[in-house]
């Protein structure tokens, strides 16, 4: 338990205001080995990766044991600070989450605040928070204060116009016990510093859409994330190869 307070200590030193940690999400052992060559920090998963890759939904259905299997061969396999994608925790209550996250050599998660009991809904602020002051509780408790980041879902169900509310759950999330708040779909710079001044904490946004590196650490980004993306661009390129190969030639 002591290297793995330690090594969240790390994870959460990592998020600096304008100097983002930026993210590659891995999905299994060959692609965390992967990113950490090509120069990342963190290897932090995505499940609709993960989920994908088995051939599962990426819901409240996929099996739990399955899930913390893969996210401790990653876990053993690289040197760096693992974090999970975990949607909403899987219905599992705060004490059996963080010990199987610390079984599985993981430091860091993800939990959202979409409701999967009710498609395209979100969980009350007041109820998310809570279930996210239990699991800082519980990471308390078993000597491991593992990095929270907290996924604020209103720009994917409400759209661009949301940041009241992604400001609500912010504040509220953060006074849980969130180390990082992360509004999926955030990618606009000026809309990413409005929330870093008026939260005051680190901030997670996604490339893409436009959107830099270099444009968002100067918004002031803690951290920054591609989810699915780099799973999805490997099945690109193996749809191409396979085009390639199975494609008929003329004979000239």
């Amino acid at each position: 338990m002591t290297d793995l307070a330690a090594t969240a200590d790390r994870l959460r030193s990592m998020h600096v205001r304008g100097n983002p940690l930026v993210i590659i999400n891995a999905w299994d052992v060959a692609s965390a080995q992967r990113v950490v060559a090509a120069g990342c920090r963190v290897v932090a998963t995505s499940s609709a990766a993960i989920a994908a890759s088995m051939g599962l939904p990426d819901d409240a259905s996929f099996p739990v044991p399955a899930m913390f299997e893969t996210l401790g061969r990653i876990a053993d396999a690289v040197e760096v600070p693992v974090s999970a994608d975990l949607l909403d925790g899987y219905g599992l209550d705060s004490a059996e989450l963080v010990d199987r996250l610390l079984a599985s050599g993981v430091v860091g998660c993800n939990l959202e605040d979409s409701d999967h009991s009710r498609p395209g809904k979100m969980l009350d602020p007041v109820d998310a928070a809570r279930r996210l002051r239990a699991v800082r509780v519980a990471a308390t408790r078993a000597g491991v204060d593992i990095v929270i980041n907290a996924r604020v879902d209103t720009y994917l169900h409400r759209g661009p116009g949301a940041t009241d509310d992604v400001l609500e759950r912010g504040h509220r999330y953060l006074e849980a016990g969130a180390d990082c708040v992360y509004p999926i779909r955030l990618r606009d710079p000026a809309v990413v510093g409005d929330l870093v001044e008026q939260l005051d904490a680190p901030i997670n946004a996604n490339p893409g859409g436009g959107a830099t590196v270099p444009d968002l650490a100067a918004a002031g980004a803690s951290r920054l994330s591609i989810g699915p993306m780099a799973f999805h661009s490997s099945l690109a390129a193996l749809d191409r190869t396979a085009a390639d190969l199975l494609t008929p030639t003329v004979a000239g």
